[in-house]
């Protein structure tokens, strides 16, 4: 994923609460990472393949995957072809090693369920983390679950 935006504590005020900066960068990075993410997801998830790397870890509703080929494989391989996710919140942290955690709410609607139907409700988490070198960023760890209730 390439978006490389300023260190996380540029511009930051000794003692400045989050919530009084301007939109942070590790935010400005959550948010086109999910922008770019669904919009792939939706249309071709094969292409989600250079977002993940032989370290990355995948859990799809409890089932844990390593390595990019192997997560490729279970995103190209679910029982469905074609979706069309709908985020209702995203939520982005920084973490340690220039990294953003990203937390994301939403509605999924998947091929051949009835149109009155809801869709179905899921959170997914993600673990970024920059490439060497800069330039962009990759998931190291990415977490999904359907919300029944």
């Amino acid at each position: 994923f390439k978006y490389r935006a300023a260190s996380f504590a540029e511009g930051e005020q000794e003692g400045e609460r989050a919530s009084d900066m301007a939109e942070a960068p590790f935010e400005s990075v959550g948010k086109a990472f999910v922008a770019h993410y669904y919009a792939t997801f939706d249309s071709n998830r094969a292409n989600l393949a250079n977002l993940y790397q032989d370290q990355s870890m995948f859990t799809w509703e409890g089932e844990k995957i390593m390595g990019a080929a192997q997560i490729v494989t279970k995103l190209t391989t679910l029982p469905f072809q074609q979706c069309a996710h709908q985020v209702t919140s995203i939520d982005c942290q920084p973490t340690s090693g220039e990294g953003v955690l990203v937390f994301v709410c939403g509605n999924l609607k998947v091929e051949g369920e009835s149109a009155d139907r809801p869709p179905l409700k899921y959170s997914q988490s993600f673990v970024l983390m920059p490439l060497p070198g800069g330039g962009g960023y990759w998931v190291l760890n990415d977490i999904f679950r359907l919300n029944y209730g």
